[in-house]
């Protein structure tokens, strides 16, 4: 999809935003919802026996820490961690198995982290086996079976032995090329060692490689960032990811070792922004939306073109239907239109696995009104484009008269040209597409109600 940079308009809408991988997001999770709730959900998806199922496996050890990271880990060198976690994670796939009819094939499976090459390669054989043996996988590799991989943790073997297990598609964290830049975060990464597990994946027939690049780092320059996207470029990579680095080091406490004085100016990240969209669209890269491009034969591509591209926890994905079973350490499910988190503190994580429990702290059950924003948000979030008719016809609303606060605030964005706004549609502009985020938080209402300003990293 075509993307226009108007600078003018991202400076004076560039607001904390979410990156709606949920609605409701996770600010709405309360400790209300509990174990009991997900139980009763977990019965309910199982009358929809066609229902697929995601899998996700948190693995939260890394041996390094990235200065800029705000994921939930743990840094470590010592790995004898991952045996007594490897050993809580199959009791909790026992409990999860347990609840979801055999019947249903997992379409869709994914490791997060952390690093989840922190596991050797019997434990990475051993939890795919259990998993294997635990639920429905497909056998024929026409899953979406996914890993994120450390290119640094990472060998020949290890590609091979992954593939050999059933991962299909690998996701590499790459940051920056430029040596200053990845002292400065403490990630040593030399683009050769990239490069050789890229190559190691289509080596073994990979469906896809994605690479992820940070911009806003310490010591990024507006030069220096175009050498960097130019060598990935080079890599041809099927999909990339380009985030913006949000500074919050009063929320993650690897980013204090961040010197503040070393990173870009704000009108810098614009440029390196301009200039990154520029050199993917004449690499013939399509944008697909927050951040992410990928090739015009790629299958997000494909979808979008379509209009079944889907997004979730696990970003964009051509799995719309699925209900996402999700374990480890402060991983999130999705089950029946409910959302569920399990402990973020790997000792409160093991405390409820042993009394037997699913370590679930909190949640939120969907209404019927987050299910009408949460359709809306999709279409917009994926297809930049909205139909009111087809709400009207899901829901049973009239949506002029449902979204009349709505309305007359996007009426103000259609003025600033960021869409095109009638009486039966709203079609996003080659403008407001990189502002794809301020648009959905129009239909947000738990933003809209909110009483403390929430933590969000900027729209851009």
């Amino acid at each position: 999809m075509k993307i226009k940079f108007d600078a003018e308009k991202i400076k004076r809408y560039n607001t904390t935003a979410p990156r709606y991988t949920s609605y409701p997001t996770a600010v709405a999770f309360t400790a209300d919802f509990s174990e009991v709730d997900y139980l009763r959900h977990a019965a309910s998806s199982n009358t929809k026996q066609s229902t697929p199922l995601s899998l996700y496996f948190h693995i939260p050890f890394c041996d390094t820490i990235c200065f800029y990271c705000a994921c939930n880990k743990i840094a470590t060198k010592d790995y004898s961690k991952a045996e007594e976690y490897l050993d809580y994670l199959y009791r909790e796939i026992d409990i999860q198995a347990k609840l979801f009819d055999q019947s249903r094939v997992v379409e869709q499976l994914h490791w997060g982290g952390g690093t989840p090459t922190f596991l050797n390669h019997q434990q990475i054989n051993d939890l795919m086996a259990y998993t294997r043996k635990s639920f429905n996988l497909l056998e024929d590799d026409s899953g979406d079976y996914s890993i994120e991989i450390d290119p640094r943790s990472v060998s020949q073997e290890t590609i091979k032995l992954l593939r050999k297990v059933g991962f299909n598609r690998f996701s590499l964290g790459v940051q920056d090329v430029d040596k200053q830049v990845q002292v400065a975060v403490n990630r040593i990464q030399p683009i050769e060692e990239t490069k050789a597990i890229i190559d190691a994946c289509r080596d073994n027939n990979a469906h896809s490689v994605s690479v992820d690049l940070i911009y806003g780092l310490p010591l990024q320059t507006v030069d220096g960032f175009a050498k960097t996207l130019q060598r990935v470029i080079a890599l041809s990579p099927d999909r990339l990811s380009i985030f913006n680095y949000a500074h919050l080091p009063h929320l993650f406490k690897p980013q204090r070792r961040i010197n503040e004085d070393e990173l870009p100016k704000a009108e810098d990240k614009l440029i390196i922004l301009q200039q990154s969209i520029q050199a993917l669209t004449d690499a013939g890269y399509v944008y697909i939306g927050m951040d992410h491009f990928a090739k015009p034969d790629d299958e997000l591509a494909k979808a979008q073109q379509e209009g079944s591209l889907h997004r979730n926890f696990q970003g964009y994905t051509t799995h719309a239907e699925c209900d996402l079973v999700a374990m480890g350490v402060s991983a999130i499910s999705t089950v029946d239109h409910a959302y569920s988190q399990n402990d973020k503190n790997i000792d409160g994580y093991y405390q409820q696995i042993d009394k037997g429990h699913l370590p679930i702290i909190r949640g939120v059950a969907s209404t019927n009104e987050d299910l009408i924003r949460h359709q809306i948000i999709q279409q917009l979030s994926c297809h930049f484009k909205l139909d009111f008719k087809e709400i009207e016809n899901s829901f049973s609303i009239d949506f002029a008269k449902h979204f009349i606060l709505e309305l007359n605030e996007l009426s103000a964005m259609a003025d600033d040209d960021l869409l095109i706004l009638d009486n039966h549609k709203i079609i996003v502009s080659a403008t407001g597409r990189l502002l794809i985020r301020n648009i959905c938080m129009v239909f947000d209402a738990y933003q809209r109600n909110q009483t403390s300003k929430q933590q969000f990293s900027k729209a851009i």
